[in-house]
Order: structure tokens, then C-alpha cells, then sequence
């Protein structure tokens, strides 16, 4: 395998998530610790992570994107601690593995939602103010603009949900599909920084890397599951 092989370059960065991962967990494990002794349970965590993603799509909704990639960021120390939690405390469960995916896709859709709105939002006022059109017009921003922003939104939503339907379906035909390293840590990485860097060119363009690395993804990992099903008999299960 050479180095700059496909299959290194995934090695390469599977290596590089893992060590970020072992870096997270280790700084989070007073915390985690803490939170053991005082009862909680990695479900109290996945809603509590659910409860802050809310948050920030209401902060993100309202324009606030700075306020809302903070509170995101607490969302994502939540999806950490609930994982670690469970095996910190052996209260790792069937139904838990379940509620965490569940809640995730819920908090992901929340925030894309929440950034899609603020832009249709922005679209609704200036039908009602031509005055906002002028001086949106003045500043090189056409209303084809937020319209464009919205739908990229909606369109980065269906990919990341494409990113996990995938897994899952192959999973689910008891086929092997941990491939693509744009994976929702990754895209819930990508959504903070745009957020930080607050409205302006920074969201659109976050937005078109979201929607094509999860699309690209999603592909990837369909073709890996093309690959390991030419085999005779393999096609018999329809969904």
C-alpha cells in the first residue's frame, strides 16, 4: 500500500480521528468522573446534549450565530460524555445506543433547520419591506441570495442524513460500512466554525462543503457496499 494510496489516506486520517478521540476522553475524564458520582446516567446526558442542540438552532434561527456555535459546542460535550459515561458506569444498553443516534439526527436536523429559517426568515421580511430590499440591493445582496443560502441548507440536511441512512441500511443487511470519515463529529465541527465566524460568506460556503463532503460520503459508502455485494445471491433483499 503507498502512501499516497486511497486506502493510506484512510488509514491516515482514521489514525488522526482516533487520536483526537483518545485527546477529547482524556480531558473530559475528571468531568466524567464527577458526573458518576453524582448519579447521572448517559441518557440524562444524550437529552441534555438534545436540549442544548434546540438551543442553538433557536440561536440560529434568530441570527445569532456566534451565541448559537457556543452553545453547539456544549451539545458536542454532551454527545462525547454520554458514550463515555456509559462505559465508565457499564450502563451501556441496547436502547441507549438507539436514543443516542435518534436524538442526534434530531439535534443535526434542529441546527440545519434553524440556519434554513433564518434565511427564509430574512426573505418573508423583505416581501413586506421593499425599503430592506433596497438596501439589501445596495450591499450586493440579492434576495435570490437567502434563498439560494436556505436551500443549501435543506440540501446539507439531506445529506448527513443520507451519511447515517447508509450505515445504517448496510448494517441493517449485516454488511460492514464504517467508510467515509465525514461522519457527524466532522460536520458538527464544520457547522460551529462557520457559526464563530458569523454571518457573511463564511455560512454559504460552510454550508456547500456540508452538503458536498456528506453527499460524497454517502456515495462512498454506497459503492462500498456495491463492492462487497457482487457476489451471486447477494441482491435477494429489497427494501
Amino acid at each position: 500500500m503507498s502512501a499516497g494510496s486511497p486506502a493510506a489516506r484512510r488509514s491516515a486520517m482514521a489514525g488522526y480521528k482516533d487520536r483526537m478521540k483518545v485527546f477529547a476522553h482524556a480531558a473530559l475524564d475528571p468531568v466524567v468522573n464527577g458526573l458518576a458520582a453524582a448519579g447521572l446516567r448517559p441518557d440524562h446526558m444524550t437529552v441534555l446534549g438534545l436540549v442544548f442542540s434546540l438551543a442553538a438552532a433557536y440561536g440560529f434561527a434568530l441570527g445569532k450565530f456566534p451565541l448559537a456555535a457556543l452553545i453547539a459546542c456544549f451539545a458536542g460535550v454532551c454527545d462525547i460524555l454520554d458514550g463515555q459515561l456509559a462505559r465508565r458506569t457499564g450502563g451501556e444498553t441496547k436502547f441507549g445506543a438507539f436514543l443516542d443516534s435518534t436524538l442526534d439526527r434530531i439535534a443535526e436536523a434542529a441546527i440545519l433547520v434553524g440556519i434554513a429559517w433564518y434565511y427564509v426568515w430574512n426573505l418573508v421580511e423583505m416581501a413586506v419591506d421593499p425599503q430592506r430590499v433596497l438596501r439589501n440591493l445596495e450591499r450586493g445582496l440579492l434576495p435570490d441570495t437567502y434563498a439560494a443560502i436556505a436551500i443549501l441548507a435543506v440540501l446539507a440536511l439531506v445529506g448527513s442524513f443520507m451519511v447515517s441512512y447508509t450505515r445504517a441500511r448496510a448494517e441493517g443487511l449485516g454488511l460492514d460500512c464504517r467508510v467515509g470519515w465525514f461522519e457527524r463529529p466532522e460536520r458538527m465541527v464544520l457547522i460551529i466554525v462557520m457559526g464563530f465566524a458569523g454571518l457573511g460568506p463564511a455560512i454559504p460556503a460552510g454550508l456547500l462543503i456540508l452538503m458536498t463532503l456528506s453527499f460524497a460520503t454517502a456515495f462512498q459508502r454506497m459503492a462500498h457496499v456495491w463492492r462487497n455485494t457482487r457476489q451471486p445471491g447477494d441482491d435477494s433483499t429489497e427494501a
